[in-house]
């Protein structure tokens, strides 16, 4: 029977609306449920890091485990996104959704259970949240735009990155009043509400659809991607305690390295290839990578080192960490739309460019605000790098598919969407990393007044790595004789110092997001 003779109810029904509901309210309520879990991935990415010096006071754990706090969530969204994508395609775009959804609810729930030394179950739990948040990405966004097409396209994905945005500003701010009003449990209980809404939406509005024309997932091309990306990470999160030269360090990390060049063996001999390398001969495509790891060197890695130090190291209130956050997470809400409108008549290169050099000047200028500081004075530099890292977010997505070929455009997201997620999980690693040393740097020269009572080198070494996390006490009993002002002197200057290293590394990329992107037109105009 064809759909012209089914019931009017029948063929609602068919197309994946209710009866009753327009074709038009059908489709607002299927945004509403993907706009939902988008808004849930940045809560479950800034909540946690708010709540990580209560989190290792009652689930215990080292500096180790508490980095892969926020690193398991990372690691498993970028690693398998593009999996995702794929699945999606072959076995149904509602399916993975509905999935992806119910995954990161049951493990928000699953998080909220856990007590007293049970920091390596949460870790583990956070790694399915964040597999979860990669199947309801990409299944969801693959669905809209089964259902949406041109300037409605355009639309309901700059809904859903709204939604990420909203997430992103307002997320530190609801943490650091749940964590006042409920403790840890109620931030990660945040999560698990905002999934449940989406998975009922999506169950009630979304229809089904998948490409039957795909081909099967590249399974092993996957695995490696996955393996190559967690050696990479687990390697980085050892080097503060075992130290770069040794082995807990360096097999790790030549395991990412095999890894990752047996990958790139396999997907140039793959039929069907996970990722297609050949995008990376277009230069534009280059530049928009470049651009996609950018904001994790320049701003998302802020997200969880600022509450760790204003809560943890400052002793501020929860609330009053989430003000900051909300300050600098701010103009997230608005400045993304000003770029694409600036778009119009100034070229994306030089808005990118300059986005990121304005958020280099701010990242100095918070470095020479030390612990303490007051809030009239940190909020400008604040301000700064997310009004500077707003102008290239607002046009990241729409340059990532206009750079290419208009029939590799879904190539083109995936690995756009996989070098922004996994780049930010490599980058906490590598701060994190980098901020040890530098701690343990400055540490190092309190010790002379502590020699003589017996404080060593090794003790100065975990004192660092507690003090990262923001285990203030921790670090004061590894280091008795000094005085915790001197400590936060200490800690100030190391900071300072590791934002000097991000400023660069932004004005870096800057010149070369700059110099890519205005390469010719070797993308959509190929």
């Amino acid at each position: 029977m064809t759909s012209s003779r089914l019931s009017p109810a029948r063929a609602a029904t068919a197309a994946g609306e209710e009866p009753g509901l327009s074709r038009n309210a059908s489709r607002a309520w299927m945004l509403a449920s993907v706009c939902l879990a988008a808004l849930a991935m940045p809560l479950s990415f800034t909540g946690p890091a708010v709540a990580l010096p209560a989190l290792r006071s009652a689930l215990g754990g080292g500096p180790l485990a508490l980095n892969w706090v926020t690193n398991a969530f990372m690691l498993s969204f970028g690693a398998t996104l593009l999996a995702m994508g794929a699945l999606a395609d072959l076995h149904g775009r509602r399916r993975v959704f509905l999935w992806g959804v119910a995954l990161v609810l049951a493990s928000a729930l699953a998080q909220a259970c856990l007590g007293r030394g049970a920091i390596a179950v949460f870790d583990l739990l956070r790694g399915l949240q964040g597999l979860g948040a990669a199947a309801a990405l990409a299944g969801g966004t693959a669905a809209l735009a089964q259902v949406f097409d041109g300037a409605g396209r355009m639309r309901a994905f700059s809904c859903v990155g709204t939604s990420f945005g909203a997430g992103l500003a307002c997320g530190p701010l609801l943490s650091g009043w749940l964590l006042g009003l409920a403790g840890w449990r109620g931030v990660v209980l945040s999560v698990a509400v905002v999934a449940l809404a989406a998975l009922a939406l999506g169950r009630r509005r979304m229809p089904e659809s998948r490409d039957l024309q795909a081909g099967r997932l590249d399974g092993r091309g996957a695995v490696l991607f996955t393996t190559a990306l967690a050696l990479l990470t687990w390697g980085v999160l050892q080097a503060p305690e075992a130290g770069w030269a040794r082995g807990a360090t360096l097999l790790p990390l030549a395991g990412a390295a095999l890894a990752l060049g047996t990958f790139v063996v396999w997907e140039r001999r793959a039929a069907h290839p996970l990722l297609d390398l050949s995008l990376f001969r277009y230069p534009r495509f280059v530049g928009v990578q470049l651009l996609a790891a950018a904001p994790a060197y320049a701003f998302v890695v802020l997200l969880v080192l600022l509450p760790v130090r204003f809560i943890g190291v400052e002793g501020l209130a929860p609330l009053q960490a989430g003000r900051l956050m909300f300050v600098l997470s701010l103009p997230m809400l608005c400045v993304p739309l000003l770029a694409g409108w600036l778009a119009r008549w100034v070229p994306a290169a030089l808005l990118c460019a300059a986005g990121l050099l304005a958020c280099a000047v701010g990242l100095l200028w918070l470095g020479r605000c030390a612990p303490g500081t007051a809030f009239a004075q940190i909020t400008p530099p604040l301000l700064l790098i997310g009004m500077g890292i707003g102008l290239p977010w607002g046009l990241m997505d729409g340059l990532a598919v206009s750079v290419v070929p208009r029939e590799r455009a879904g190539m083109a997201t995936g690995i756009f969407s996989t070098v922004r997620v996994a780049g930010e999980g490599i980058a906490l690693a590598l701060v994190g990393a980098g901020l040890v040393g530098l701690l343990a740097w400055r540490l190092q020269d309190l010790l002379p007044a502590a020699v003589a009572i017996g404080t060593g080198t090794l003790d100065v070494q975990q004192a660092a790595q507690r003090l990262a996390t923001g285990d203030m006490a921790g670090a004061l009993a590894l280091l008795p004789g000094i005085s915790a002002p001197a400590v936060l002197a200490a800690y100030g200057q190391a900071f300072g110092r590791l934002l000097d290293v991000l400023a660069a590394i932004t004005v870096a990329t800057a010149l070369a997001v700059f110099a890519f992107l205005s390469a010719g037109r070797g993308g959509s105009d190929a």
